[in-house]
């Protein structure tokens, strides 16, 4: 699939872009081309790489931040950042059984599958969740800071999502199978095994600090 719009290379983008290109070169051992397509605009570039740091360094663990971020892009249909985040959930930590069955909003773990139902629930319900469902969080411990956290991280993979979707973006990371059925909210499935192939650069993790605007 060609891209909607211009897809530059770093050195091509606008001035304003090119501090942040240079942070994300460093991060992630080239430029991924979700990022050079959001440097055709360098405010929104900035915002993006800016939330990416802030969320990097607070209190969801970066393995619990991945397995948010494929459970939204499975529900969104985003091939791109299903992958994105499935290199990166991998990277920090998670085994490809995790990753795979964060899709559909699963974990063994009772902690984190309360967060994953909480994020559909969130993109499905579209913010207009219950105090249930926000009591429920707290209930497996999460605290008001994690709460606001999760709902940052579904936030900021929506935007991405939908620059991916909307744009077309090319995918530059290893595929991976989108488990969603259209008009289905969930699917329950078991776990895969397996990994694919790295993608073309060394997958170092998004940046566990705030990164300077």
């Amino acid at each position: 699939m060609t891209a909607r719009i211009s897809v530059p290379e770093p050195k091509a983008a606008p001035a304003g872009s090119q501090a942040a290109l240079a942070q994300i070169q460093a991060a992630f051992g080239g430029v991924p081309q979700m990022f050079r397509a959001v440097s055709n605009s360098p405010a929104a570039l900035q915002s993006m790489w800016a939330a990416f740091g802030a969320l990097g360094a607070g209190v969801i663990p970066a393995k619990l931040g991945e397995q948010i971020a494929v459970a939204v892009a499975d529900r969104n249909r985003c091939d791109y950042c299903l992958a994105a985040h499935t290199a990166l959930g991998r990277k920090a930590g998670a085994t490809a059984e995790e990753m795979t069955a964060a899709q559909s909003g699963q974990s063994h773990d009772p902690k984190t599958a309360a967060a994953l139902a909480f994020a559909l629930n969130l993109v499905e319900a579209r913010g207009q969740v219950s105090g249930a469902d926000v009591a429920g969080l707290r209930e497996v411990g999460f605290n008001d800071g994690e709460i606001v956290e999760i709902v940052a991280h579904v936030a900021l993979n929506l935007f991405t999502n939908y620059i991916n979707v909307a744009l077309a973006v090319p995918v530059d990371f290893p595929a991976v199978s989108v488990r969603i059925r259209r008009g289905w909210r969930q699917v329950p499935g078991a776990c895969r095994s397996g990994w694919p192939q790295p993608p073309p650069w060394p997958v170092r993790g998004l940046p566990r600090r705030p990164v300077p605007a």
